[in-house]
């Protein structure tokens, strides 16, 4: 037996990568000014605040208003954000359908607009495959905040030594661990699947 009850998951960049860099160089053909669109205008911090529970309408307002020069482009990361998205990565969808047909309780913790969650759903059918999805947008909480991972041990009823929460981010890995939980570092779908193994989950 693996002691595991419960894996807890991450979507994007675990199951289907997602770049602003997959629109944004359609549109911005120099590379100088593509880095610096995305570095300085649509940053990452921005962008965590519709994470956070900001509607989308209003970040893309703030943003044309500090650089009303660059607003046609910046409307489209709301517009065409479908294409940020790249293809499912089928070895992690592969882990998930394992790991529900041995009965392990599956789950995710997402950073995520409360906005464009459904459309994510709407495009990608693993998504009702999970019994619980904790979705940032929803909670005005976004990982790796201490909060969001109590939350989500409260609402699944996890016990955490017993959990194993995969991300691709170290910090949200960090503050997982912090709970308690057990932590698989997500780069790549092959080394899920060896861990895994390894673990007797799959």
């Amino acid at each position: 037996m693996s002691g595991i009850s419960s894996v807890v998951f991450d979507i994007g960049n675990v199951f289907v990568p997602w770049d602003p860099r997959f629109l944004y160089e359609k549109l911005i053909p120099d590379e100088d000014r593509l880095n610096f669109f995305l570095e300085e205008i649509v940053t990452p911090d921005w962008n965590l605040e519709q994470d956070r529970g900001r509607t989308f309408a209003d970040g893309v307002a703030l943003l044309c208003r500090q650089f009303p020069e660059q607003e046609a482009l910046i409307r489209q990361f709301d517009i065409r954000w479908t294409e940020m998205l790249g293809d499912v990565i089928t070895g992690t969808v592969e882990v998930l359908e394992k790991l529900i047909a041995r009965g392990t309780a599956v789950y995710a913790i997402i950073n995520f607009s409360a906005e464009k969650w459904p459309v994510f759903c709407r495009r990608h059918r693993f998504t009702s495959q999970f019994k619980d999805v904790l979705v940032s947008g929803d909670e005005k909480l976004v990982k790796p905040d201490p909060a969001i991972f109590q939350l989500a041990i409260d609402r699944f009823c996890l016990i955490p030594e017993e959990t194993v929460f995969i991300d691709d981010r170290l910090e949200n890995i960090a503050a997982a661990q912090a709970k308690k939980m057990q932590g698989h570092h997500f780069t790549d779908p092959a080394l899920l699947i060896s861990d895994f193994t390894a673990r007797g989950l799959i």
